[in-house]
């Protein structure tokens, strides 16, 4: 799908075909339209599809009629009834008479350009359009790392309550969404950290400001996902050495019940053998079960005592 915009007084609106200082926002792009757009612009085949690979990395190349910069940008994807984070590849080409962004899918970071009214960008100011797409794909990670912080924090609460499965598999795919977002940030530094060596996209004094401060929003995306994913694998670490440590203590309390009932279950076994009664204690007495019986509970009874006593077994 292409969808072409251009700034006319101010106003960004949608026209139907490419002129001069436009932008055109390639979403998911089948074969034809990547053909029409390589041949009117000159830029290879391979650089436009560069985006609609999951796996590509980011990276910026300079050729002779067209720039490439290619970033990783923050995504919601659904698994399960529930919405988490990954991270797609966004293409950027400058050239000459047109902004091209290419995406596998529709994102909130372009969203925020199509159809303003203010003056918050121009299409006749491309350097400055793609320096403030960066600026946004950078405050986005921000705002999807709160959000992961947030949701890590109702997840921290439900596990007080009750340990179950489910709630540590959030655990693991929060941590695997700042994995996600750790490395593509670190990918989209080195292309910032390019970007400053190069001349292609600063025309303007202003322009190596904002790319300073993209710089800046970037680096403070990284910390902020470092400092997330730590605290994470730090609860992940604690609440596994918590199960582990619960299990430790049915397994003692299994233990000693099973070392308490083995008493009673060690005399009535003998009694319960097909021998002769001569000489066996109380066979011969009317009340000789009943003996048997408070004798085989008193001595359960001591064993308890003397493993509630015993401070080696008695905290559980």
């Amino acid at each position: 799908m292409i969808k072409i915009y251009k700034t006319f007084e101010g106003e960004t609106r949608s026209i139907e075909k490419p002129e001069k200082d436009c932008w055109i926002n390639l979403i998911k792009p089948i074969e034809p339209e990547l053909a029409s757009i390589s041949r009117r612009y000159g830029i290879a085949p391979a650089d436009l599809r560069a985006a609609l690979d999951e796996e590509e990395r980011s990276r910026l190349s300079v050729e002779d009629n067209y720039t490439l910069i290619l970033v990783d940008i923050p995504t919601v994807e659904e698994r399960n009834g529930k919405d988490w984070y990954v991270t797609i590849p966004l293409g950027i080409l400058l050239t000459q008479d047109a902004v091209i962004t290419v995406c596998l899918e529709d994102t909130p970071v372009l969203d925020f350009f199509k159809g303003r009214k203010e003056r918050v960008f121009s299409t006749h100011m491309k350097t400055r359009l793609i320096l403030q797409i960066l600026y946004r794909n950078a405050t986005r990670y921000l705002q999807y790392l709160r959000l992961i912080d947030r949701q890590s924090n109702v997840v921290e609460r439900k596990l007080h309550a009750s340990s179950q499965n489910r709630e540590l598999i959030e655990l693991m795919e929060l941590e695997k969404s700042l994995v996600y977002f750790t490395t593509s940030l670190r990918s989209n530094e080195m292309v910032l950290e390019k970007l400053l060596k190069t001349d292609r996209l600063k025309q303007y004094p202003e322009d190596a400001d904002l790319l300073e401060d993209v710089i800046v929003e970037n680096r403070q995306a990284i910390e902020m996902a470092n400092i997330y994913s730590g605290i994470l694998s730090g609860m992940m670490d604690a609440y596994a050495s918590i199960i582990s440590n619960n299990l430790n203590i049915v397994m003692k309390v299994l233990a000693i019940v099973t070392i308490v009932l083995s008493v009673p279950t060690m005399i009535f076994s003998a009694y319960g053998m097909n021998v002769s009664t001569v000489g066996m204690p109380f066979s011969d007495s009317p009340y000789g079960f009943a003996i048997i019986l408070c004798l085989s509970l008193l001595l359960s009874l001591v064993v308890s005592l003397f493993f509630v006593t015993h401070k080696k077994w008695g905290n559980f």
